[in-house]
């Protein structure tokens, strides 16, 4: 079973998110199970539930994990492909985001884009590396930094931004016959907390204050174009983050 996957398809994105589909997509990925099994958790018939089974299965959700006797029956044991499914934008092709359509690195909109496009080129990848049984040069970073100040957050953008830019500029060979290309997404959002809910001191708390944490994210994958700057190429633009522009 595969960690996660991406669901690039309309017909099985839309399988995928019928309730009850889903609820038996959340118990094939815990474990195997047939029909019989389900039958009882999920409060339906054996037979609705077969129903149900053979769509995921023709959308490639769940597959056959064995088969097992069960009095005169043979049982057959049904599990989940992926531990957990993203939706590709490529299931929406007609209104998916589109972050060439405007540039604003302050924009949280089109870091959203970003993220889309992220989420359906490196599933576009994953699709092909998979049939050509190859594996596929990704690398992530993920990590959390809390700024004492707007101040200091803007500053940590403009070294980001200059570093990046730098190693660009030192390891990009646009004119190399055998090179490929790799697209960089670096992001910066503030983290997302769960609400502690209320306490006896109402005063701020390290828990339960407003949340000053930053969370980086930087990508790297195989792709048409490299977003920050190079020459003779579209690049970063000159607007960054200052303590003015907080959002």
């Amino acid at each position: 079973m595969l960690e996660v996957t991406v669901i690039e398809d309309p017909a099985a994105a839309a399988v995928s998110l019928d309730p009850i589909r889903a609820r038996l997509l959340a118990e094939l990925a815990a474990a195997p199970a047939s029909a019989a099994m389900l039958a009882g958790k999920v409060g339906l018939p054996r037979q609705k539930v077969n129903y149900h089974l053979k769509a995921l299965e023709r959308h490639g959700l769940v597959e056959l994990a064995g088969e097992r006797r069960k009095g005169n029956v043979n049982e057959r044991l049904m599990r989940a492909t992926a531990a957990s499914y993203v939706i590709s934008p490529a299931a929406l092709p007609a209104v998916q985001p589109d972050p060439d359509r405007f540039r604003d690195q302050l924009s949280a909109r089109w870091l959203l884009a970003l993220g889309a496009r992220l989420v359906r080129d490196v599933g576009t990848l994953i699709s092909g590396a998979t049939k050509a049984r190859r594996q596929l040069a990704t690398y992530a970073l993920d990590g959390e930094v809390r700024f004492a100040s707007a101040a200091d957050r803007a500053a940590f953008v403009q070294e980001l931004t200059a570093g990046v830019s730098a190693l660009i500029r030192k390891y990009d060979a646009p004119d190399t016959e055998d090179g490929r290309d790799h697209r960089i997404v670096v992001a910066l959002h503030p983290t997302v907390k769960a609400d502690p809910g209320p306490t006896a001191d109402t005063g701020p708390t390290a828990e339960n204050r407003p949340t000053a944490e930053i969370h980086p994210a930087a990508e790297i994958h195989p792709a048409a174009e490299i977003l920050p700057p190079v020459e003779g190429r579209p690049g970063v633009s000159e607007r960054t983050i200052t303590p003015e522009s907080e959002q």
